[in-house]
């Protein structure tokens, strides 16, 4: 299973590991359509600049500022300065129920036994300071078959399941 390129977890999708651009280190990303290869830039920056694409969101900053704009946006990173941080996820969430369809990466401070949840909250790409094994990401995304309550990925509540 750990040689599987097609590895996806919670709201399915491909998984590949594959370096960035510039080979500086892996990145775990599940999406069928291709990269944004423009830099993320600032979101202060981003809402000055009509042309730019790509926003980083640092600890501290407020998504809900990109709403007026969602639609040009193609890619958002979220840095993780610290694994303890856990405003990230609050923004991935916030985005997703604001309707935003497009890439939300988390960079920084990326611990492989978190992924499941950022995935659960928006996520859809990963880029660690300290790269990950494939085994551990698969073991991590695959260790709960069932989950209990509605998130931003598709996944089905059990007692939906259960209860039709």
């Amino acid at each position: 299973m750990a040689d599987d390129p097609s590895a996806g977890g919670p709201g399915g999708g491909p998984g590949t590991l594959e370096p960035t651009p510039g080979g500086e280190r892996d990145w775990l990303r599940f999406r069928d359509d291709p990269a944004p290869d423009e830099p993320a830039v600032t979101l202060d920056t981003f809402l000055d600049q009509s042309n730019a694409v790509s926003v980083l969101i640092e600890a501290g900053d407020d998504v809900r500022r990109l709403a007026p704009v969602l639609d040009r946006v193609r890619l958002v990173e979220i840095d993780f300065p610290k694994f303890r941080d856990g405003r990230g996820f609050s923004s991935a969430r916030i985005l997703r129920e604001m309707g935003y369809k497009g890439e939300i990466k988390a960079i920084g401070d990326v611990l492989v036994d978190l992924i499941y949840f950022m995935r659960r909250c928006g996520f859809d790409s990963f880029a660690p300071n300290v790269p990950l094994d494939r085994a551990d990401v698969e073991s991590v995304l695959n260790r709960y078959p069932h989950v209990y309550q509605h998130a931003a990925a598709d996944d089905v509540p059990i007692w939906q399941l259960r209860h039709g």
